[in-house]
């Protein structure tokens, strides 16, 4: 099953994208395959994976990796070489003022803690090095990218998607190996402790 679960989510998102021409619609299909694929294979993974790692310096990492993504895309967007009609190309999809604010809080609030389960827990490696559920992550997007950007840029965004991909894999991977380390002074000692989270 998990050669088809990225396989359905690939086609769920070119068909919202490109056929049904709906942000939305990628956005629900690309969760819907996601959680089919789950339902379907029920992967012994607890939800509470999503929060093991509690240490401070991947938390301060992760702040810095995202606050910095923001950053540079607002100093690099007149270098980027996006499409003249990028405004009509996103209401075209079905985004406008009054269907962006709902659009960005769900994206915000649930798209996170969905994308973390499936990339990095069901289709997640232990591994220090690349996996090709990186490369899986980072693809979809280029989906997204596709009229929008240049070539060039399309592929350097995946580049570095793959290189987010496993970062936040290694977040995950150095939780699960806290958890799993034997704690001396029990449940007391845990909860006590720096990294406790019981």
């Amino acid at each position: 099953m998990k050669w088809l679960a990225p396989t359905l989510v690939y086609i769920a998102v070119a068909l919202g994208i490109f056929y049904f021409q709906s942000a939305w619609g990628a956005l629900l299909g690309f969760h819907l395959a996601i959680v089919s694929s789950l339902l379907i294979a029920r992967p012994n993974i607890p939800i509470s994976m999503l929060a093991k790692n509690q240490n401070r310096k991947w938390i301060i990492l992760s702040v810095l990796l995202c606050g910095s993504s923001g950053v540079s895309l607002y100093f690099l967007w007149n270098y980027l070489g996006f499409q003249a009609d990028i405004s009509a190309q996103v209401k075209s999809l079905g985004l406008n003022s009054l269907t962006w604010p709902p659009f960005m809080i769900y994206f915000a609030l649930v798209n996170p803690f969905i994308e973390e389960y499936f990339w990095r827990g069901y289709l997640g490696s232990p591994t220090k090095g690349l996996s090709h559920s990186d490369f899986l992550y980072a693809g979809y997007h280029a989906l997204i990218l596709i009229g929008k950007l240049p070539v060039a840029w399309i592929m350097y965004a995946v580049a570095v998607l793959v290189i987010a991909g496993w970062f936040w894999r290694q977040v995950m991977r150095e939780g699960e190996a806290r958890q799993s380390l034997p704690d001396p002074l029990g449940d007391g000692g845990d909860r006590l402790g720096p990294g406790g989270n019981r």
